[in-house]
C-alpha cells in the first residue's frame, strides 16, 4: 500500500506519553508483523512486547534516558521512535517504526533527519538489528550513513559516528 502522497507529508512528532501506548502498539504491530512476513514468512514477529504494550512501558518508561516520540502526518499517527540519550554523546536508537501503509516512501529518511536535528550534540549513534531485516541493513547504512561493526547471535549491531 505505498501512500503516493507521503513524499510530500509533513510529520510531526510528539513526546509519547503513556496513554499513546496502545495506538502506538497498534502501528508497531503492523510494522513488525509485516517484516516478518516479508522476511521470514511467519505470520507474526516482533521483539518481546511489541504486540501488548509491554515494549514501551519497559524500553521508553523503564528507563530515565529514554525518550519517545510518535509520529504523526496530517493528524495520523504513522510510527514511532525511541532513543537513548546520554551524557557522554553516545546514543543509542532503541526503535524505529513506521505503519507498512508509508514505508518506501522517504519517511524513515526523514525520522532519522529529525533525530540528527534533534541532538546536534550526539557524538555516535549505535543500534542493532536482526541480521534477516534486510531493508533495515539498507536504510540504516544506504539511507542513514551507519557502519556494521558487530554481529551478535542473530542480529547486527550498527554505529555512526557524527
Amino acid at each position: 500500500m505505498h501512500n503516493p502522497q507521503a513524499n510530500i507529508m509533513t510529520l510531526d512528532f510528539q513526546s509519547i506519553k503513556k496513554a499513546d501506548i496502545p495506538a502506538l502498539t497498534e502501528v508497531m504491530t503492523r510494522s513488525f508483523d509485516n517484516d516478518a512476513q516479508t522476511h521470514l514468512g511467519k505470520e507474526r514477529g516482533g521483539p518481546p512486547g511489541y504486540d501488548d504494550g509491554e515494549f514501551f512501558r519497559k524500553w521508553l518508561f523503564g528507563y530515565e534516558e529514554s525518550i519517545g516520540y510518535k509520529i504523526l502526518s496530517t493528524g495520523r499517527l504513522i510510527g514511532g521512535l525511541i532513543v537513548w540519550v546520554f551524557p557522554s554523546g553516545e546514543n543509542n536508537l532503541g526503535v524505529i517504526f513506521v505503519d507498512p501503509e508509508y514505508q518506501d516512501c522517504g519517511v524513515g529518511t526523514e525520522i532519522w533527519q529529525f533525530v540528527e536535528d534533534t541532538y546536534p550534540n550526539a557524538n555516535s549513534w549505535q543500534l542493532e538489528t536482526p541480521e534477516w531485516a534486510l531493508k533495515n541493513h539498507f536504510f540504516y547504512e544506504q539511507k542513514c550513513g551507519f557502519q556494521k561493526i558487530d554481529h551478535r547471535e542473530d542480529s547486527f549491531v550498527y554505529k555512526k559516528v557524527m
